[in-house]
C-alpha cells in the first residue's frame, strides 16, 4: 500500500516545510490538492520535486465538466509531469473515455488517471439525497463505468475498495483518503479507516493527512506508518 501526504496546510510555505520535513523518504507520495493548487500553481509543483526528485504527485483537482474540457484539462495536466490526478465519475462514461483517449500519445508517460466515486465527507443518507442510490451500490456502478472506460482506478472509502476490486479487477486502482493510522478523530469525514482496514480492504493508496500535518513531530508520524505498512 502506497502513503499518499495530503499537503492541504494553509500555506505554502507550511505545506513546503512539511515536505522539506520528509525528504528522506523516497516512497511517499505527496496530494496537491484545489486550494493549494489554484494559489501556488505550478511553481509549487516545481519545488515539490526539487525537495525531492522521488516525490511522486497526486494532484487532487476532481475534474468535472463536458468530455472535450475535461480532456483538454486532463492533456494540460499531463504536461506539469505529475504522476496521478482525479476526475468525477458522474461526469459520465462519454466523458472518461474523451479523457483516456486525449492521454493515449503520452503513451507509459502518461499520469494515472482515477475517478472519484463518492467523496468521503458524504454519509449514506446525503449521498442518497443526490444519487438515489446507497453509497455502496453507486460506488461500485461509478467503479465498473470508469474501468471500462479504462480509467486506472477510482477514488473511493476503504469500505467500497474490496467490493470494487470483485466488480473490476484486483489491478484495479483504489485510493481512500480520510485515513486514520492510530484511530485519530475523524474530523469532517464520515467514512475513515485505520491502516489495518484499509489493507484488509486491498486499498493501494491510503491518504493521509491531518494525523501527518498536526503532529508535534511529522517525520516521526510518517517513520511509524511506514513501519505499520511493512508488517502489513
Amino acid at each position: 500500500m502506497n502513503l499518499v501526504i495530503a499537503l492541504d496546510l494553509p500555506s505554502s510555505a507550511e505545506n513546503l516545510k512539511l515536505a522539506e520535513s520528509l525528504a528522506a523518504y523516497d516512497d511517499l507520495w505527496m496530494k496537491v490538492g484545489f486550494r493549494t493548487y489554484i494559489r501556488d500553481g505550478r511553481n509549487f509543483l516545481d519545488t515539490l520535486k526539487a525537495i525531492n526528485p522521488h516525490f511522486k504527485v497526486f494532484l487532487d483537482l476532481k475534474l468535472y465538466d463536458i468530455p472535450n474540457t475535461m480532456a483538454d484539462a486532463a492533456a494540460e495536466i499531463a504536461e506539469l509531469g505529475v504522476e496521478m490526478f482525479n476526475v468525477h465519475a458522474s461526469a459520465g462514461e462519454r466523458a472518461l473515455r474523451t479523457v483516456m483517449e486525449r492521454l493515449v500519445s503520452y503513451g507509459e508517460d502518461r499520469p494515472l488517471v482515477l475517478a472519484v466515486t463518492a467523496l468521503t465527507s458524504f454519509s449514506d443518507e446525503e449521498f442518497r439525497r443526490i444519487y438515489e442510490k446507497g453509497i455502496d451500490e453507486k460506488a461500485e456502478q461509478f467503479a465498473r463505468m470508469s474501468y471500462d472506460a479504462g480509467l486506472d482506478g477510482v477514488v473511493c472509502s476503504a469500505f467500497e475498495s474490496r467490493a470494487i476490486k470483485a466488480a473490476t479487477s484486483s489491478d484495479f486502482l483504489t485510493l481512500s483518503p480520510g485515513i486514520r493510522p492510530f484511530g485519530e478523530a475523524a474530523g469532517d469525514q464520515q467514512r475513515v479507516a485505520t491502516l489495518q482496514s484499509a489493507a484488509e480492504s486491498q486499498v493501494d493508496f491510503a491518504v493521509v493527512g491531518r494525523p501527518v500535518y498536526r503532529a508535534e513531530d511529522p517525520t516521526e508520524k510518517v517513520q511509524k506508518i511506514r513501519e505499520i505498512l511493512k508488517r502489513l
